[in-house]
């Protein structure tokens, strides 16, 4: 079991992620941090667009972490997949991790690869004890490579397994307490599993494990129709809906204290100034949290 080391601080400018609201880093969005430095708490990059030696995704972050504290968020490990752990990635997110030092690593419970191929999205698993085992065992390969713990997030999703033996929260919570692992919850997530699979949002955040919540996402959906229903769909397309706002401020009163929190807005992107005024609306909150 990894013992947590988000708090260490490094060099003149700590990784520790300040309980405050940052932005994940767009390409887009890289002249923006070039030319000066934002008005944002930390900031949040996908680990995979860094596992090239060099160029511009790098020259970027090397400037962005010279003013924030960073978090790696990655989409590649395919946690569930039946696959074995693809030990390159592994190799290179430990790379990336050695050359930043961020304060968070996150990765999602999903599977994203077969027999070798790569399916660019984010599928759900099942709820089974079978499960819990296989992406158990595999958390702790990863932990154990990295000598870090590791965020884990829910996902959205758009059916049920029939051969689910727990809730999502409860699948979640053995992970915690059988790796060591931490929790990323993304509430977007959460409210469009909600409306999606008819999910208790409350029941949910009641019961998920409080204190291994050390990241908060916050995103849009999208929704579409599909054989005459509303299928609500995480895009992260647009900016935080208002029931998504209000699910937010329901989670941070449930868990009793104020999250780092994290605005992902990843399609359509805007302006560098939309995306900032989005998590000024997190940091509101947050400091009527603190109150």
């Amino acid at each position: 079991m990894i013992q947590d080391t988000t708090a260490i601080h490094t060099g003149a400018l700590s990784r520790e992620i300040p309980v405050a609201a940052g932005i994940g880093l767009r390409a887009c969005h890289y002249r923006d941090f070039q030319n000066g430095k934002p008005p944002t708490a930390w900031v949040e990059a996908h680990s995979e667009n860094l596992f090239a030696a060099g160029g511009l995704p790098h020259r970027v972050m090397h400037q962005v972490r010279s003013h924030y504290p960073v978090s790696l968020h990655g989409v590649g490990l395919s946690l569930g997949s039946a696959d074995p752990l693809n030990k390159e990635h592994l190799q290179q997110l430990q790379q990336v991790i050695s050359r930043y030092e961020p304060g968070l690593i996150s990765e999602h419970l999903c599977w994203v690869s077969s027999e070798g191929r790569y399916l660019h999205d984010l599928l759900p698993i099942p709820y089974t004890e079978g499960m819990l085992q296989h992406v158990s065992d595999r958390i702790d390969q990863v932990q154990n490579v990295l000598q870090r713990q590791i965020l884990i997030e829910n996902v959205s999703a758009y059916l049920h397994f029939a051969d689910n033996q727990m809730a999502e929260w409860a699948f979640l919570n053995a992970l915690v307490g059988r790796t060591g692992c931490g929790l990323l919850l993304d509430i977007n997530n959460l409210y469009v599993n909600s409306r999606n699979l008819g999910i208790n949002s409350d029941e949910y955040l009641v019961n998920l494990q409080a204190n291994a919540i050390h990241e908060i996402h916050l995103a849009g959906f999208s929704i579409e129709t599909a054989l005459g229903q509303e299928v609500f769909i995480d895009t992260h397309s647009q900016a935080v809906w208002p029931e998504v706002w209000t699910l937010y401020r329901r989670a941070l009163q449930i868990i009793g204290r104020p999250i780092p929190t994290l605005i992902e807005w990843d399609t359509n992107i805007p302006p560098l100034a939309i995306l900032l005024e989005e998590a000024q609306k997190a940091q509101h909150i947050l400091e009527g949290i603190h109150a």
